[in-house]
C-alpha cells in the first residue's frame, strides 16, 4: 500500500465551493483501479488548508493508472483552480 500526501491551500473565499467539488471529485477517484480510500483534513490553525490522504494499491496506480486517465481530467478541471500555491505531492509507504 502507498500512502499519497498532499498539503492543498485553498484561495481565499473558495473553500465552501471548493469542498462541494471536491465531493464530486471523490467519486471519480474512488472508481479508479487500484484506489483503496483516500480523506480530506481541513486545517484547524488556517481554514483555508486542507491535508489530502489517498492510499493506493501501488504507485504506479496513481502515477500511471489514474494520472494519466481520462478521469483525471476531469478531476484537474473541478479542483487545480483552488490552489495557490498548486500542491506538492509526496507518496509514503509504512514501516511499521
Amino acid at each position: 500500500m502507498i500512502l499519497e500526501s498532499a498539503l492543498l491551500h485553498v484561495t481565499q473565499g473558495d473553500t465552501n465551493q471548493f469542498k462541494r467539488d471536491f465531493s464530486t471529485a471523490s467519486e471519480i477517484i474512488s472508481s479508479m483501479p487500484g484506489y483503496i480510500q483516500h480523506e480530506l483534513h481541513q486545517c484547524l490553525e488556517n481554514e483555508t488548508e486542507y491535508l489530502l490522504l489517498v492510499q493506493w494499491e501501488t504507485l504506479e496506480a496513481h502515477t500511471e493508472g489514474f494520472r494519466t486517465s481520462d478521469a483525471y481530467e476531469d478531476w484537474k478541471k473541478l479542483l487545480h483552480h483552488y490552489y495557490n500555491p498548486f500542491p506538492k505531492v509526496k507518496h509514503f509507504t509504512r514501516i511499521i
